[in-house]
Parts: C-alpha cells; structure tokens; sequence
C-alpha cells in the first residue's frame, strides 16, 4: 500500500523515491515562495521558508498521504498577494502559481536530459534515480495543473478568467481538497492527468530535440 508496501519489499528504493518525492514537492513550493519574493511579498523570505530544510516543509498529513498512498504534499509556502502591487496583481497570481509547476517541468527536464546523455543500455542506479525524477515531477506539474482549487492550474485560471467565473472557483476552494480526493478515489482525475503527462512529455521532448539531446 503506497510506500508502506515498498519499505518492506525493498527498504532501498523506499529510501530513494521517498527522498525524491520529498524535494520534488519541496521543490515546487519554494518556487512559489521564491517568485513571490520577486514581485514583492516578503511572506515566505520572513518565515524562513525559502529554504531547502524538509523540516520547515513538512505537512504531517501530507507525509501520511505519502507514505499510505505513495503521493502526498507538503505545506503550501505562504502567499499574501496584497503585498504585490495592485497593477501587477493578476500577473502575480499567475506567476506565482505557474512557478510551482514550471520547477517540477525543469527537474524533469533536466533529469531526461542526463539520462539522454547516458551510454545506451547503462541502466544502473543513476539511470534509476534520474528517471524516478523525471517521473515524479512530470506527475505533480500534471496534476497541479487541474484547474480545481486549491490546485495551482485553478489559480492560473483565475489570473485569465473574468470575476464571474474567480468567484465560483472561490466558493468551490473550501471543498476543493475534498473534491480531488474524492475525484482522484473514483478514477475521474486520471484520464486528465495522463493527458496533461503527455503534453508535458511532448513538450520537454520538443526542447530535447531542439538542443539536440532528444
């Protein structure tokens, strides 16, 4: 069952995957924090959360979901888009939602770049570690781009969509996580999160290529 199954099958890869979960999730909210940062919201810098420490990150739910269900989260870096000025404040929104997803893009983007470079057939436990990389973080940019609150993709929404529209989305947040799990348990997230995977993939593939190390 998730990554419980897998500590005791093979304590190893355990180890590994839990770890690049881990960052890959810490990953994507420090960029949130980060880019927030830049356009003037101190928020995240002043409560010490722009930082790679796990411990400032942890979310003790999220860490049970991970372990139980093998995809977790950890606590969203915390965001106050009235220290943005108010002309930029829509771009703000989209930024700084975007940045989560565009840092998970990049670690996968690297990750199939070093794998291209690897010898044909050399699959030892770089080959492993970089792919489980490459993997995790193709899925949690699909996933956070489900315009469904509290998901990054329906704050980006709401940087585009007239008021009418931010305003359901708004009243759908509090019941937002419980919409996903819900979603998610039935099967009906799944066709949209491979959809997304692949238009990622193709999308990093298209920049491999272009490179030359597709």
């Amino acid at each position: 069952m998730g990554l419980i199954r897998l500590l005791f099958s093979d304590p190893a890869a355990f180890v590994m995957l839990s770890v690049l979960l881990l960052y890959s999730v810490i990953f994507h909210e420090l960029a949130h924090g980060w880019v927030a940062y830049k356009m003037g919201d101190p928020t995240a810098k002043r409560l010490g959360r722009l930082t790679l420490n796990p411990v400032k990150h942890l979310d003790v739910i999220g860490t049970l979901m991970l372990l139980i269900i093998g995809f977790g989260w950890a606590k969203p870096v915390p965001v106050n888009l009235e220290n943005i000025p108010i002309d930029k404040r829509r771009k703000g929104i989209v930024l700084v939602s975007a940045a989560g997803i565009t840092a998970n893009i990049i670690c996968a983007f690297i990750a199939l770049l070093l794998l291209q470079l690897l010898s044909p057939g050399h699959e030892d436990i770089m080959y492993k570690i970089l792919s489980l990389l490459a993997w995790i973080n193709i899925l949690l940019a699909a996933f956070n781009l489900i315009p469904i609150p509290p998901l990054d993709g329906s704050k980006i929404l709401m940087g585009f969509a007239p008021e009418s529209v931010n305003r359901v989305l708004n009243q759908i947040e509090p019941f937002g996580f419980f919409i996903v799990i819900g979603l998610l348990y039935l099967g009906f997230l799944n066709p949209v999160i491979e959809l997304l995977q692949d238009i990622i993939v193709k999308f990093i593939s298209l920049i491999l290529q272009a490179i030359g190390a597709g």
